[in-house]
């Protein structure tokens, strides 16, 4: 197969700071869409991978499932897209298009696995596919998403991991208008579910183990902080809650969060991929509550999301950098020290 090298920033280790690489790009195919990167937004799943915090990362790594740009090229069986559409890809490349849940658009959840952004199997060229920080990617168009152009181009990056990951679970439990929503932990995340929490109609309550935290919630939209270290605060919204969005991403005690909901409702976690604290049995069993978790969205629920955030004017909260400070930036994301994702401005690549 034809292939074409790029500019691009990864790693080769896991203990390397990312650098400028040439990397590989197959040729369009007859369904394939080029697109040329804009900007592409930095997420703490690109620290892990980049730095093998899961085990099953592949060198080099060319991380970026945030990506916004323009189309450049089209094969000659794509119908959805010409050449300077705004358009995004997200955490997904591929899936098997057979399974139930490929059948269901839910490609996340992909029976036979789906072709992750970076890091997946990549079936054109052998070796595993690369992500984002670079200066174009081929997709097929079944994965490449349409842009609202009324929003903010910049701030729409970060839509395609942390706005997806927070919409998903929202829409799946069917918040509506005057439910009582809690979102624990002000991040990347959490930043995004307070914003579509409130533009669905939903009462939203930030929860939070910073008091420092409150103001910015209230901007963002939440109608109420809980300082959730304070005993009086949660015992005061015990069993009060219809919907729990837990985006806190590191090992903690659930139990006082359970202890909010109402009967026969639900607590989901998108944040923690590794073990968590104990749980106790009791919490559950006595008022029928549930705790789930979710990840990222399918093809269709992503566009539904593009497409509010259009209607609505929604984009995420972020700090503009150049690729070359891409490595700066990680270790600023371990240190929650941004507000409230990264966006790369990838002509800082090119040029």
């Amino acid at each position: 197969m034809s292939q074409v090298e790029v500019k691009a920033y990864g790693a080769k280790a896991s203990d390397a700071d990312l650098e400028q690489l040439d990397i590989k790009r197959r040729e369009v195919l007859p369904n394939d869409v080029k697109i040329d990167i804009l900007y592409c937004g930095v997420c703490h799943s690109d620290i892990h991978q980049v730095r093998n915090d899961w085990g099953n990362s592949k060198y080099p790594v060319v991380p970026g499932h945030e990506i916004i740009g323009r189309v450049i090229e089209t094969g000659n069986e794509v119908s959805k897209f010409k050449e300077g559409d705004l358009v995004g890809v997200g955490c997904m490349v591929d899936s098997c298009q057979e399974c139930e849940s490929c059948k269901e658009g839910l490609e996340q959840y992909c029976e036979n696995g789906m072709v992750g952004t970076y890091n997946g199997k990549d079936e054109h060229l052998g070796g595993h596919t690369f992500g984002g920080y670079s200066e174009t990617v081929v997709v097929r168009e079944k994965f490449v998403l349409k842009v609202p152009e009324n929003i903010d181009a910049k701030g729409a990056a970060p839509l395609l991991c942390a706005g997806i990951t927070t919409w998903s679970p929202l829409r799946h439990w069917k918040v509506k208008k005057g439910d009582k929503v809690g979102v624990i932990g002000l991040g990347g995340l959490g930043h995004m579910g307070v914003k579509f929490a409130a533009a669905l109609g939903a009462k939203v309550v930030m929860i939070t183990t910073s008091p420092g935290k409150s103001e910015d919630a209230k901007k963002l939209g939440a109608d109420e902080v809980l300082i959730s270290k304070d005993k009086e605060q949660m015992k005061k919204h015990a069993a009060s809650f219809d919907f729990l969005l837990n985006t806190v991403p590191v090992k903690h005690d659930l139990n006082p969060y359970i202890n909010l909901l109402k009967r026969d409702t639900t607590m989901v976690l998108v944040g923690a991929i590794e073990p968590l604290e104990e749980m106790h049995g009791g919490l559950l069993i006595t008022k029928r509550r549930n705790v789930a978790g979710s990840v990222i969205g399918g093809i269709p629920e992503t566009q539904e999301m593009l497409d509010f955030c259009g209607e609505h004017n929604i984009v995420s909260d972020i700090e503009m950098i150049d690729m070359q400070n891409i490595n700066e930036a990680f270790e600023r994301v371990t240190k929650s020290d941004v507000k409230y994702r990264f966006v790369i401005d990838m002509k800082s690549l090119k040029n």
